[in-house]
């Protein structure tokens, strides 16, 4: 097959700015109390926003929330020790991490976890029954830098060439002209621009796309971390992480990244054109809907959560029109 001149086009969209002037979460609980009655782990894109709602966030007058990131420190206590010595696990990393860890700490009924971030939805059969609690919406497009061999306009049916390995577009293996990438296993990020550009996490594991790797030098690849691109590299990235690193609201990790546009829209979580749109969620368990603090901070449009409109544009998302919806169960 003949291979596809692909144009490099520039964009001259420029990206919504997000709130000046907010201070950078931490990566942990931070202030009092130390330990908080909900604490979740998870997604990588949601838990800066998860992280700034913990500040603001209270009954009365207490700190309820506790979001641990998805990467750090090997290690995370989630409870007190004095009061629970059974809370020190592993660190989960991803959407997918994130709600396994919330189920195996549920089926265990340890009182480790009580909420998992995930900025996809898989609803497949999990005991105990699992809600995803949608509060906020998020964007996700393609990141490529300025000198990129690909353009910053492509169509949704451009990538999904790309991510199927066209040779009219990534050459021909074993080395392909285009570094196609994607996160980590188990992102949430990866998960939904799979879904997008029509491939299942299944086939790229047993190699049914070759030249899709989400490794680069033998490191997995963390989502939104546009360190990983070189002039013949792409990758998916969350427009609200990147709307958040570039007003240094969080840590700034696009290196030379740039979003790309995608069927003539540009990459703006607030454009309500932009088709590439999710809701993002936090995961409760069923169970747990009717009972504070839960349906006290997640449950129903006035849940404390959906309260905090201005936090959630500060970190790059749009408010959801169906912030703390429940009808999104797990069999």
């Amino acid at each position: 097959m003949k291979k596809k001149k692909i144009l490099i086009a520039a964009t001259g969209a420029a990206l919504l700015a997000a709130t000046a002037g907010v201070t950078v979460a931490s990566a942990e609980p931070s202030g009092t109390p130390t330990y908080r009655q909900l604490s979740g782990v998870g997604s990588d894109t949601t838990q800066d926003v998860m992280n700034g709602l913990s500040q603001v966030v209270t009954i009365n007058g207490t700190k309820v929330l506790g979001s641990y990131n998805a990467v750090g420190s090997p290690n995370i206590t989630t409870k007190d020790p004095a009061v629970n010595n059974k809370c020190a696990m592993a660190r989960p990393n991803g959407s997918g991490a994130g709600r396994a860890a919330l189920l195996t700490s549920l089926q265990a009924n340890d009182g480790c976890l009580d909420f998992a971030r995930s900025s996809s939805l898989s609803l497949g059969a999990a005991s105990p029954g699992l809600t995803y609690v949608p509060f906020a919406v998020d964007g996700v497009s393609y990141a490529v830098t300025p000198s990129s061999v690909l353009p910053r306009k492509l169509t949704l049916n451009d990538l999904k060439a790309i991510y199927h390995c066209d040779p009219a577009f990534v050459g021909t293996g074993p080395n392909y002209s285009i570094n196609v990438y994607l996160p980590q296993a188990g992102s949430g990020t990866r998960s939904f621009w799979e879904a997008q550009v029509g491939i299942t996490d299944a086939d790229v594991v047993a190699g049914v796309y070759p030249c899709i790797k989400d490794k680069r030098n033998g490191v997995a690849i963390q989502e939104h971390d546009g360190r990983v691109l070189d002039d013949k590299a792409i990758v998916p990235f969350s427009i609200a992480q990147y709307i958040a690193q570039s007003s240094q609201t969080v840590a700034d990790l696009r290196g030379r990244a740039l979003l790309g546009t995608i069927d003539g829209k540009s990459a703006t979580t607030l454009n309500s054109d932009f088709g590439v749109k999710r809701d993002v969620y936090n995961v409760i368990p069923t169970g747990k809907i009717g009972t504070a603090p839960w349906s006290t901070v997640f449950v129903g449009k006035d849940a404390l959560v959906c309260k905090q409109a201005g936090v959630i544009n500060t970190y790059g998302f749009a408010t959801s029109p169906d912030c703390g919806d429940t009808s999104k169960q797990t069999p």
